[in-house]
């Protein structure tokens, strides 16, 4: 349910930090870009992708706490506060949940963009939709290779993210049991 909340907020703030960051850009400032999405495209053109928003970040999450929780059964057994283990086990966590779904995420930032010579190469005349078109066009422009591309600055990016995610969560877990135990009152 957060991950469906999160990303309904988070996908229109995507599309337009995508969009400023297009080559060449023709948006100046987020409130540009927004107001011209808008007017020629319409509110719709914001949540292009969030199908494919969603199908990226539940297999991610998923990947993610199975992959933490795998590492920490064989990095830290009794499940001690350990931060050295938790921030390799969230770092390495996030890495390969980051690199599995790439290909997802390469194929978001097609739908988010709709850059002009990808389409244009594509021979895709209009707006590009929907997360099936999205892969036959990535795969017609570079083929396998295509949705892989950035998966380094997606796994550099996502890796120190997840490390100190779940470092922070475990103090913070570690310090408010310790400080609810201390001062528990005995029966």
């Amino acid at each position: 349910m957060s991950t469906l909340l999160h990303d309904a907020v988070m996908n229109p703030a995507e599309v337009v930090k995508q969009r400023l960051q297009m080559y060449d850009s023709p948006h100046r400032s987020a409130l540009s870009c927004i107001r011209t999405v808008l007017g020629t495209e319409g509110l719709g053109a914001f949540y292009r992708s969030y199908t494919t928003q969603l199908t990226m970040n539940v297999p991610f999450q998923s990947i993610h706490f199975i992959t933490y929780e795998l590492l920490q059964e064989q990095i830290n057994p009794y499940r001690g506060y350990n931060p050295q283990s938790h921030i390799i086990s969230g770092g390495l966590a996030g890495a390969l949940a980051a690199a599995a779904t790439t290909p997802l995420d390469v194929c978001k930032t097609l739908l988010n963009t709709q850059e002009n010579v990808a389409l244009h190469l594509a021979n895709v005349s209009g707006r590009l939709s929907g997360m099936a078109n999205a892969f036959r066009t990535v795969y017609q422009l570079n083929g396998l290779p295509g949705y892989f591309k950035g998966v380094q600055a997606r796994v550099i990016y996502q890796m120190p993210s997840t490390a100190i995610s779940w470092s922070v969560y475990e103090f913070f877990k570690y310090f408010l049991t310790k400080h609810k135990l201390e001062n528990r009152t005995p029966y």
